[in-house]
């Protein structure tokens, strides 16, 4: 990974004015001529990210995405307007690593207030989607990675429709795991005020692969109905990064 950790320098602070400015002058006029902003403190960083941590991501999961495309792992911000009304651009940006659209997946998340980066877990029926039926086969187990890789305590837990909504602000799955079941999308992530340096900095690659490592024995119940199989590759294969 030493390679990959020289070509990310941190995301750019320049991102949060982008959004705020655009959330107030939501208009094709002004994206305009604030384009080649937006690719210079918004696209090319998020794409660099994306390369860096493509090698863990394969390593990882060689099923999840890691091509640093929009529609790939890059959200585009542009909406389309034939099936939507309002403003043309949305006032946020995702960088996301799942199988497919609304695949469980790891993300990061700007808007004009700072990041949040975790794992979404898509807790809803549908082909190749097995959280929902694995919260019930699989609870001890679920609590049980939560225990052995020390995540109780240290995310939130949030949900989302139209916006995303705080359900616990420190989640322990030893006493909230019947919440999960309650929620049809799952966020667990960690926040960070656009003021914290740790977002521009270079660090923030090795934090990220540390987190989503973490996470993953957590991601394998959304993936696969045989999650313990995937886990117990993942402990002899790779474990926790360092």
């Amino acid at each position: 990974m030493s390679n990959s950790v020289k070509k990310f320098n941190g995301f750019d602070s320049g991102i949060f004015k982008f959004f705020s400015e655009l959330e107030k002058n939501n208009n094709l006029q002004w994206f305009s001529k604030n384009r080649e902003r937006y690719q210079e403190v918004v696209v090319k960083p998020a794409r660099e990210y994306v390369e860096a941590i493509g090698e863990f991501f394969n390593h990882l999961n060689p099923a999840i995405r890691t091509e640093p495309k929009f529609n790939k792992t890059l959200m585009r911000i542009n909406k389309d307007m034939r099936f939507t009304k309002g403003d043309p651009y949305k006032d946020y940006f995702l960088i996301h690593f799942g199988r497919f659209k609304m695949d469980s997946e790891f993300f990061i998340y700007f808007d004009k207030y700072g990041m949040q980066y975790g794992l979404f877990l898509n807790n809803s029926d549908g082909d190749d989607l097995y959280f929902n039926q694995n919260l019930s086969r699989f609870s001890k187990d679920i609590i049980a990675a939560f225990n052995k890789y020390e995540l109780n305590n240290k995310f939130e837990l949030c949900t989302f429709g139209k916006d995303i909504d705080l359900v616990k602000r420190r989640v322990n799955l030893n006493k909230h795991f019947n919440v999960l079941a309650e929620l049809e999308y799952i966020l667990l992530q960690k926040s960070y005020d656009k003021k914290q340096k740790k977002i521009t900095s270079a660090n923030f690659l090795n934090e990220s692969i540390k987190t989503f490592s973490k996470l993953y024995p957590t991601y394998c119940f959304a993936i696969s109905p045989n999650p313990l199989k995937l886990i117990q590759d993942f402990e002899e294969r790779m474990g926790v990064a360092h």
